[in-house]
């Protein structure tokens, strides 16, 4: 689910950023919803607190009630939240620099006056990417059964002895899948790492691994030591980040 947040005060344009989500998104088979607001109230900042999943935010730099520099300063400092994106929408060019000087690490700023529909567009296709990037998702359907897994929630997976399906180990249960690891991998991406000949590990979900015991501590507290001799040191540059 990606969650569209937008402050913008004035109706009109409030009703044009949202039809040209609408129309940005006919592209993509994503589920989304629009979260509309006039104003950096009391009911803005509850809701952006309880809103889950991926966030992108458009952003009025000016309202009777806020700016958009301070929201956009509450969303990363106090919610620390450096993984949602942040769209600066304004009708004074000179707030620019102001804005894109606070190191709150904005997709763009973006002049109401100065072709902003195409400029619109183009800063919600690098929010896609980066949401492609982390929140990929895993579809396919296992004895009439539809699944939707999103890649990052994946722990490992694991070739089923005398099967010809997988094991999908996710943070919130197993799930089924038919094929032969190599053929799940296929459909996956590179943030997942074969470490043997029946287990493929997703290394972002990795805390630590002891490359002397050979033993993966994956975030939930799981222990895995079943990293094939041959893929030891492989396994530790993974971890480290330098593959």
């Amino acid at each position: 689910m990606i969650n569209f947040i937008i402050c913008e005060d004035e109706p009109e344009l409030l009703k044009e950023y949202k039809n040209q989500i609408d129309k940005f998104m006919m592209k993509y088979d994503i589920d989304y919803k629009c979260h509309v607001f006039d104003c950096y109230n009391k009911k803005w900042k509850r809701a952006i607190k309880e809103i889950k999943g991926f966030k992108i935010y458009l952003l009025d730099i000016r309202t009777d009630e806020g700016s958009g520099i301070d929201a956009a300063r509450l969303v990363r400092e106090e919610y620390d939240d450096w993984v949602s994106m942040i769209i600066m929408i304004s009708g004074y060019a000179e707030y620019k620099y102001e804005a894109l000087g606070k190191r709150l690490m904005l997709v763009d700023f973006i002049n109401k006056l100065d072709h902003s529909e195409q400029k619109l567009q183009d800063a919600l296709l690098i929010c896609m990417k980066h949401y492609d990037n982390k929140y990929k998702c895993l579809r396919y359907t296992y004895k009439n059964v539809a699944y939707n897994i999103e890649f990052k929630n994946i722990i490992m997976v694991e070739k089923e002895m005398d099967s010809k399906r997988c094991m999908i180990h996710a943070e919130d249960g197993d799930y089924p899948i038919q094929g032969s690891l190599n053929e799940v991998l296929e459909r996956l991406d590179k943030r997942f790492f074969k470490c043997n000949r029946a287990v493929a590990v997703n290394v972002e979900q990795i805390q630590s691994y002891n490359f002397t015991k050979n033993v993966v501590i994956f975030k939930n507290g799981e222990e895995f030591k079943e990293t094939s001799r041959s893929k030891k040191r492989e396994m530790f540059n993974h971890v480290r980040g330098v593959v």
